[in-house]
């Protein structure tokens, strides 16, 4: 459970003056496991891929989008806390929260492959087919380069030129970083070149029909099929998968 304090604090700062929220439409639910603990989502070749969290539970599963049927999975060892994956040519990359490790997978069989290093907490991970991008609960994003996992860059991620923090799952759509954002039911879509947040995505209604009760259920995973032009969308321990349809 990330840091409860650091929630109330970020929320201070996170206020945004008022905006124009991107518009969206509900096109489809699909089943999502309730037991999941979503952390990363991604979609390829027709399936989606999910990290889930917490120590002892973290793992890594290919899921069937039509019945939210775990295909294949790789359960994390003590105390790993399983967080945000991504893909990049065979291979998943996947990061732990707070013990500073991250862990290299294969794509067809989830067989280890190696481990890496990097300094602070490991949020979400995505990649924009020339670096990966990483969130540490901060309001900056870093760069990694995908074959040596070495940091090369960092952005900060600012909304009227205020940091917004908690950034959490992170999903690249059409030239743009996507992150939810810890305890908030908005994705931020943000400006990859400036860290500038260009708009928001509010999914507050979902969050009411996936009908999670416990605080702790917050929207989290963004996966985009972009061979479809579709968008999925969930939460920690939602029975529902989303996918919706937002206006360019």
């Amino acid at each position: 459970m990330k840091r409860l304090l650091l929630a109330l604090i970020g929320a201070l700062f996170l206020i945004a003056p008022a905006r124009a929220d991107t518009p969206w439409e509900l096109v489809k639910s699909y089943p999502h496991d309730p037991a999941a603990f979503t952390e990363g989502l991604f979609f390829h070749d027709g399936a989606l891929y999910e990290s889930t969290g917490l120590a002892g539970r973290s793992e890594i599963r290919k899921v069937r989008l039509k019945d939210g049927r775990v295909l294949q999975r790789r359960t994390l060892a003590r105390p790993y806390f399983g967080e945000g994956i991504a893909h990049w040519k065979e291979r998943i990359v996947s990061l732990t929260w707070q013990h500073e490790r991250g862990f290299v997978w294969t794509l067809g069989d989830f067989s280890p492959i190696s481990t890496f290093r990097y300094k602070g907490e490991g949020w979400g991970l995505t990649q924009d087919g020339r670096s990966l991008i990483m969130s540490d609960g901060s309001a900056q994003l870093r760069f990694l380069d995908p074959d040596t996992l070495t940091e090369e860059r960092r952005i900060t991620v600012t909304w009227n030129g205020r940091p917004v923090d908690r950034l959490n799952e992170l999903e690249w759509v059409r030239g743009e970083v996507w992150a939810n954002i810890w305890y908030d039911t908005r994705i931020a879509r943000i400006d990859p070149r400036t860290g500038g947040v260009i708009d928001w995505i509010d999914i507050a209604p979902l969050l009411k029909d996936a009908g999670v009760r416990d605080s702790e259920a917050v929207a989290n995973g963004i996966a985009y099929d972009a061979a479809g032009d579709r968008l999925f969308v969930t939460g920690k321990n939602w029975p529902k998968l989303f996918e919706i349809r937002v206006e360019r």
